[in-house]
């Protein structure tokens, strides 16, 4: 499981044919389509510099949450890898449709949160009614939020969420995790505290002994050596406490916005 499934040459070094930009984005995103494959395209000219994330680039950090997603074995990052494009060198991933009638996150009445779903926090809606947010309570969607502890997901939105026709979710835009600091910024917190499925940690141990081997060599060719070290460090810290953590601390937890 160390190993990522790897591109076809056709979606390697097939042409790269831009068919809009994706907008309101905060990088420069496009819609694209590579022998016959639709994908989103994010080049590494179009990323805007982050103070908090100094080093390396969004599009490294991507393929590097596919990497670690697929050491996982649990299929939560698309296919994700980089080459180059009509605006230069990016991060390609195969792109995924959600079903517009399925959701995994959403907001209702304040406190009016229906079985199987989970709570997430309590706030106000543009004419000051309480809202709740909430979030499924699903073995795919777990699985998400165990990822993202792991890979230190600073963005976690529920639009980052895709929701696809079967069940099975989908997690998308990763370029900004990985930081060797606690930046856990989620919509998952309704699982916060609670203890790991043997599954659950079995994957946690998967992608530590990975990490010691293969794949921590992919992952020093898109990261710096510290936030391998942490990578690994979060892994060991999940296996000692078996349990999700619990938000605190002085970094916002919730992603703004939400959606």
């Amino acid at each position: 499981m160390s190993t990522p499934a790897a591109p076809s040459a056709d979606l390697l070094d097939g042409d790269l044919e831009l068919h809009g930009r994706v907008l309101p984005a905060s990088n420069a995103t496009f819609v694209a389509e590579v022998a016959g494959v639709r994908v989103v395209y994010k080049p590494v000219a179009g990323e805007r510099p982050l103070w908090d994330f100094p080093d390396g680039t969004l599009a490294a950090r991507e393929v590097a949450a596919y990497a670690v997603s697929e050491a996982f074995g649990w299929d939560v990052v698309p296919l994700t890898f980089l080459r180059d494009g009509p605006h230069g060198p990016g991060m390609v991933q195969v792109w995924q449709e959600p079903d517009e009638d399925d959701v995994a996150i959403d907001l209702v009445a304040e406190g009016e949160v229906p079985d199987g779903w989970r709570h997430v926090f309590d706030g106000v809606d543009q004419h000051d009614r309480g809202v709740s947010l909430i979030h499924e309570d699903s073995a795919p969607l777990r699985r998400m939020a165990v990822f993202d502890v792991v890979v230190n997901n600073a963005d976690r939105k529920g639009g980052h969420v895709l929701a696809m026709t079967g069940g099975h979710r989908y997690g998308v835009d990763h370029g900004v995790t990985f930081h060797v600091e606690h930046k856990l910024r989620t919509v998952l917190w309704g699982w916060s505290g609670e203890g790991l499925s043997p599954d659950e940690l079995a994957g946690v141990e998967t992608v530590r002994d990975a990490v010691r081997g293969d794949l921590g060599e992919r992952l020093l060719t898109l990261l710096t050596p510290p936030e391998v070290t942490a990578l690994l460090g979060r892994c060991e810290r999940l296996l000692r406490t078996h349990a999700l953590p619990e938000p605190g601390g002085h970094w916002p937890v919730i992603p703004w916005p939400p959606f």
